[in-house]
């Protein structure tokens, strides 16, 4: 009888942790508050977030023409919507895209709000993992749908404003987001896998290096790689990073790093000298350096 009890409590409670009560809310051991998982606007206008909604929502002014435009098209779209209540370009553009889905009058139950974590170990994931396979790499990110079939995305911040860039992708198919080199390796990955990135490396360096303009867009997809197990693959990301910047040294570390985590300590240390060949005395490179040979 008593073990019938404990069982069916823990029923429920795995049943209630299943469920996943809308606006969860995390609280640090510092005491920083965020959401995780499936909200909306209610748990956007909590306690803790409300002042930085509520101030960007009402300073914002949409185009009054394209919203007159967004009426009319926009409700047969579904929206679905990742951000991070604990990221600053969330917080700048997830209240104008809100004003501009209000002002269009967007029926709200087709936008779908996902939060998600900043954890070491769950880096731009959500518990119920709402992102796999969808290549959440920058938040906030908004994919666009038509019947069940993305037809396209808005990265981080958009191109020229939410009004512009939903209505040129709803309109043309000529919209390119942020970050397209991101999106070429995360196609290559997926659909062909890691040899045949491996084999078109060199094309794609020749292609984005000379117009490559953040070293960070790379790691960050790599980090979202190896949180979620593809270590290997991040691996690679992040050495084709250090080739299209080989005169930065965040690249160098983050490679370095990764591999001795992964027992390759000798080929850490390789990495590292090099790059203190290329930039001789930087002293974060040595850092990590010695860090490493001493692990």
């Amino acid at each position: 009888m008593h073990k019938t009890i404990i069982l069916c409590l823990m029923s429920i409670f795995i049943l209630k942790v299943n469920a996943q009560d809308i606006n969860l809310e995390i609280t640090e051991p510092s005491g920083t508050a965020y959401l995780l998982g499936p909200i909306n606007k209610d748990g956007l206008m909590g306690e803790n977030y409300s002042s930085w909604f509520t101030a960007n929502f009402e300073n914002y002014n949409p185009n009054p023409n394209l919203i007159e435009d967004l009426k009319t098209k926009l409700k047969d779209y579904d929206l679905l919507l990742f951000m991070g209540t604990w990221c600053g370009d969330s917080k700048q553009e997830v209240p104008r895209l809100h004003k501009v889905l209000e002002a269009s009058n967007f029926p709200m139950q087709k936008l779908k709000v996902i939060a998600v974590s900043r954890e070491a170990h769950m880096y731009k994931q959500s518990p119920q993992h709402e992102e796999k396979g969808l290549n959440i790499h920058r938040v906030p990110t908004l994919i666009i749908y038509k019947n069940g079939q993305e037809i396209n995305r808005i990265v981080e911040h958009p191109v020229e404003s939410f009004e512009e860039d939903i209505y040129k992708i709803i309109t043309t198919e000529d919209y390119q987001p942020r970050y397209p080199l991101v999106t070429e390796i995360h196609s290559i990955l997926t659909k062909k896998g890691l040899k045949c990135f491996k084999r078109k490396q060199k094309k794609l360096i020749k292609t984005y290096k000379e117009n490559a303009t953040s070293i960070y867009a790379l790691n960050t997809y790599a980090r979202v790689l190896y949180t979620s197990n593809h270590v290997q693959e991040a691996i690679e990301i992040f050495r084709l990073n250090t080739q299209i910047y080989p005169k930065e040294a965040m690249p160098y570390m983050s490679l370095a790093n990764t591999l001795g985590a992964n027992g390759k300590k000798e080929e850490a240390i390789i990495i590292l000298e090099n790059a203190l060949k290329i930039l001789p005395k930087h002293k974060d490179l040595e850092s990590n350096l010695n860090v490493i040979r001493n692990n």
